[in-house]
């Protein structure tokens, strides 16, 4: 029998010490040498841990008992943490949170990309509590019991809600009302391994400087029995409440929304105003889900974009077009792209509502566009990057190398994608000069950084 190096058996307990965080949030230990991860631990916990799973080069296990806390612990405020997914980190400081994400960043820079770039500590939160303006809760029965939520981590089994303390307060309200509701009603809830049933999701869209609400109800098919009735009382007791719309999904599998948007009532937007700018947001448009920040993000780009008013700007990956206007101000001509087709309509309209003239969008495939944008001579002075987490396709960064842009700006959910993509910048002739995070979504592991770039005069 081949000998094994792995120190540890499933089932078995073990102590070791938390020395810091893996990408997910989770502590990261050593036994005997061998990693050890460990989710709901902080740097300097000395735990007594359970292994529940064992690959070849690491453990997972779940900790049994703190022996001794870190200094950077903090009591978790969640009644449901530990259970619901949606947070990774209420149980460490805010402020060790910051530190650790920032560290993240320089870390997957360094190792992934061979980058060695200054990068600025975390731009926080003074509140970071309450500040997200979407939702998505799936519903589901299991026997006579209704439970709405978020998932459980690594699972699809949906943890019962009744607040979430990063959620606008709002969406709490909302939601108490929708059960009750589908309670009274006997509104048919969706089963997912079945493919049968109505009502699949509720998500909520919030305007923090506006008060306003979008409530949107994902259903497995056209018909909604009791209708009128459900709007009625949703519109009589629902504050804030500007619209409700029906989303069509009757596909199989994860995907939340469908194709199709019924309008039961209201209008089917929230309006939020950032920077000076108003942005009507859509049932399913993209938006940053952090409005506060999203406006520190948004001037972020502004100031590494360095414009003064001649230059041409594209803005790859754009959205709703939110980066492109707040840039429009300072420049000749700004050209957006985008792949989802409902968000470049919501990117017109804005710019239309803001009276915003020297703006064009494009729906299709960045990777796409580009280099046909290229072909047909178009030169631009600065290119924002604002990819998915899986980072810029390599077609688009040889497009860009080909065009030679003066500055690049690079937005990115993704420490890894965004080392590997920097080092092929720097391989085709671009200096990162630095690299500033912002605090999107505090209280998990998700990290938004923003590279500053700029090609190498040869």
């Amino acid at each position: 029998m081949a000998k094994t190096n792995v120190p540890v058996k499933k089932g078995e307990k073990i102590a070791l010490e938390i020395c810091g965080l893996n990408h997910d949030g989770e502590g990261v230990g050593r036994f005997e040498g061998f990693t050890v991860f460990v989710p709901w631990t902080a740097p300097g916990d000395k735990v007594e841990a359970e292994v529940i799973s064992l690959q070849k080069s690491y453990a997972r296990a779940l900790p049994f008992k703190v022996l001794r806390p870190s200094p950077q612990r903090a009591e978790a405020p969640s009644p449901y943490y530990g259970s619901c997914g949606g947070c990774q980190l209420q149980h460490i400081r805010y402020d060790a949170q910051l530190h650790w994400k920032r560290q993240l960043v320089a870390d997957a820079l360094q190792r992934l990309g061979g980058i060695d770039v200054p990068v600025q500590p975390v731009m926080g939160m003074a509140e970071p509590w309450h500040y997200r303006n979407k939702a998505q809760y799936p519903v589901v029965k299991e026997g006579s019991k209704l439970k709405i939520g978020f998932y459980h981590r690594r699972s699809h089994d949906v943890v019962d809600l009744r607040c979430c303390l990063i959620q606008h307060r709002a969406s709490a309200q909302a939601l108490a009302v929708m059960r009750e509701l589908i309670t009274d009603l006997n509104l048919p809830v969706y089963a997912e391994t079945e493919h049968r049933g109505l009502l699949r999701h509720i998500i909520t869209r919030t305007s923090f400087s506006r008060g306003e609400l979008l409530l949107v109800l994902v259903t497995n098919g056209r018909e909604l029995p009791g209708k009128e009735q459900l709007v009625a009382r949703l519109v009589e007791r629902v504050e804030g409440l500007v619209g409700i719309v029906q989303n069509i999904n009757t596909r199989r599998g994860n995907a939340i929304v469908g194709a199709e948007n019924l309008l039961l009532w209201g209008r089917d937007y929230v309006e939020e105003e950032l920077g000076g700018l108003r942005f009507q947001v859509s049932a399913t448009s993209f938006f940053q889900i952090n409005s506060a920040q999203a406006e520190v993000l948004f001037n972020l780009v502004q100031q590494y974009a360095g414009l003064d008013g001649g230059e041409t700007v594209l803005d790859l990956y754009c959205g709703s077009g939110a980066i492109s206007l707040f840039l429009s101000r300072q420049a000749a001509k700004v050209i957006g792209v985008e792949s989802y087709a409902p968000a470049v309509q919501d990117a017109v309209k804005n710019a239309r509502l803001n009276g915003i003239v020297n703006v064009e969008f494009h729906a299709g495939q960045a990777e796409e566009l580009m280099p046909a944008m290229l072909q047909k001579g178009l030169k631009a002075d600065l290119v924002v990057l604002d990819p998915p987490r899986k980072g810029c396709e390599e077609k688009l960064l040889a497009a860009l190398a080909a065009m030679q842009p003066p500055r690049i700006v690079y937005v990115s959910c993704n420490p890894a994608t965004l080392a590997r993509d920097l080092r092929i910048l720097v391989e085709s002739g671009y200096s990162v000069r630095e690299v500033q995070p912002v605090d999107m979504f505090p209280h998990t592991s998700h990290t938004e950084s923003v590279a500053r770039i700029e090609r190498v005069k040869g």
